[in-house]
């Protein structure tokens, strides 16, 4: 049967039951595509992965249109069914859909527009490291994780040092490789002279530099047990666990101490190049952890601007944590790196005092144009119960200024993932219960949202534009 005469019930049953490509061995760019021209001038179009349900279950279907302002898209006998993605990232004209299993290898397939208008699936599949983070450097994507080391690295009692694990997606080339951790040099132990291990969050490309935030995780069994538990802070020795217990990301083993001992500091690793070893170090006691989290997910707060400025924002989620001396005692905020520079200076703006209450923060930031920059906030303080990130805001860095988003639906589920700017807009999905999920505009200037195109489907799950590949 022509696939482009399934009903939707058959569409769904289809994505249930279709078989994995083969694959190919091996060992959470900006979200934002480079601004396009008119279709006329590039043939491209909009891509919009959605999720879709009919009585059989629920499918994943690839959709494209010309416009984001307006129209309704459908998703029956439309599109290209696909097995869905925990992040879809757009980058050189590329689509990808990365998985992330927890505790397992991910897979991740690649698509392209065709010549005729239509998405098209790359020939290969790949099983990638588990990742919690990810990021772009010139046509690589790059997943990263921090995982245990190679047995021969391991201490006189076994214990493995942790490690950066990165895999790198050539765009290009459809091709796909590890980095080398046999030799140590991706240790992650130690890695801000206080015997912490950290894990990265985003990959922000500026000039031929990388931008990383280091989130600091506490001590592994190795950083715990070195030299006598040297690296357990004095009054922190009631966090080394004596068994193991926790589940999913919440699992520890005995003899770690989860979470960070020094919450009120934000690092940033600088590295030359991808291969991502001896980074440069910068640090601020303005700000906390520099990301956004949600359960193993690192969301990246580390973003550049078009003069190379890279600004770095805490959400301070650290403000969860159960021990009183885990929390940092300091509210969600920005620093920033100057172009050309390995050091931070003197910007610093609270984020958190300009929000309702003066106690709320966000999950989410991506670059919006300009010095323009949305954000996901939360309905809450975090340190209140269940906190839900529903709401937007434009943050103009510029003039160190937050304004909430107007005209957004009352009945907001959930936030997209992936945005787009272009014509002082940015661009990004609002799912909505017992309704139709649709991209949304939001001027950048006055802070006001319209509802743009819509998806006829359960949520729009990444979006962003493509022009042919010839």
């Amino acid at each position: 049967m022509d696939i482009k005469v399934f009903t939707i019930a058959a569409r769904v049953a289809a994505a249930v039951i279709v078989p994995a490509m083969a694959l190919s061995s091996c060992t959470d760019s900006k979200d934002e595509p480079d601004q396009p021209g008119t279709d006329e001038e590039t043939n491209g179009k909009y891509v919009f992965a959605a999720t879709i349900t009919g009585s059989n279950g629920t499918a994943y279907d690839l959709v494209t249109g010309t416009s984001l302002d307006e129209g309704v898209i459908p998703t029956v006998d439309n599109g290209l069914l696909n097995p869905g993605a925990t992040q879809w990232v757009f980058h050189n004209n590329y689509l990808y859909a990365l998985t992330y299993n927890q505790g397992n290898a991910g897979t991740t397939r690649s698509y392209i527009l065709g010549a005729d208008g239509e998405m098209v699936a790359r020939d290969i599949e790949y099983r990638i490291s588990r990742f919690s983070s990810y990021g772009t450097y010139n046509d690589y994507i790059l997943t990263m994780s921090t995982g245990d080391g190679p047995a021969a690295l391991a201490d006189k009692q076994g214990y493995l040092p942790k490690t950066l694990l990165i895999t790198y997606l050539d765009v290009v080339n459809e091709t796909s490789r590890s980095n080398n951790t046999s030799t140590g040099a991706y240790s992650m132990e130690n890695f801000l002279g206080n015997g912490e291990y950290v894990t990265l969050s985003g990959a922000e490309q500026s000039g031929s530099k990388i931008f990383c935030g280091a989130v600091p995780m506490g001590l592994s069994q190795y950083g715990v047990a070195y030299e006598d538990r040297k690296w357990v802070r004095p009054g922190f020795e009631h966090l080394v666990h004596d068994e193991a217990g926790g589940s999913g990301s919440g699992a520890y083993k005995a003899g770690e101490l989860v979470g960070t001992q020094y919450p009120d500091e934000c690092w940033v690793a600088i590295y030359d190049n991808a291969d991502m070893t001896n980074p440069t170090l910068a640090k601020t006691d303005k700000i906390s952890t520099p990301c956004g989290r949600y359960r193993s997910q690192y969301y990246q707060t580390v973003w550049s601007v078009e003069n190379g400025d890279v600004y770095v924002f805490s959400s301070s989620y650290a403000k969860t944590m159960t021990d009183p001396g885990q929390q940092t005692t300091l509210p969600a905020g920005v620093c920033r790196i100057p172009a050309g520079s390995t050091s931070f200076d003197d910007y610093y703006c609270n984020i958190e005092a300009q929000t309702p209450g003066g106690n709320r923060s966000f999950m989410r930031c991506w670059p919006a144009g300009g010095n323009a920059f949305l954000m996901v906030m939360y309905d809450r303080s975090l340190t209140e119960k269940n906190p839900a990130a529903t709401e937007l805001a434009i943050f103009d860095a510029a003039s160190k200024k937050l304004t909430y988003v107007t005209g957004l639906p009352a009945n907001v589920t959930s936030i997209g993932k992936t945005v787009y700017s272009q014509n002082g807009n940015v661009y990004i999905p609002v799912n909505v219960e017992n309704d139709q999920p649709a991209i949304y505009a939001i001027n950048t200037t006055t802070a006001k949202a319209s509802r743009g195109v819509t998806i006829q489907a359960v949520d729009i799950t990444g979006f962003g534009y493509l022009t042919p590949i010839q």
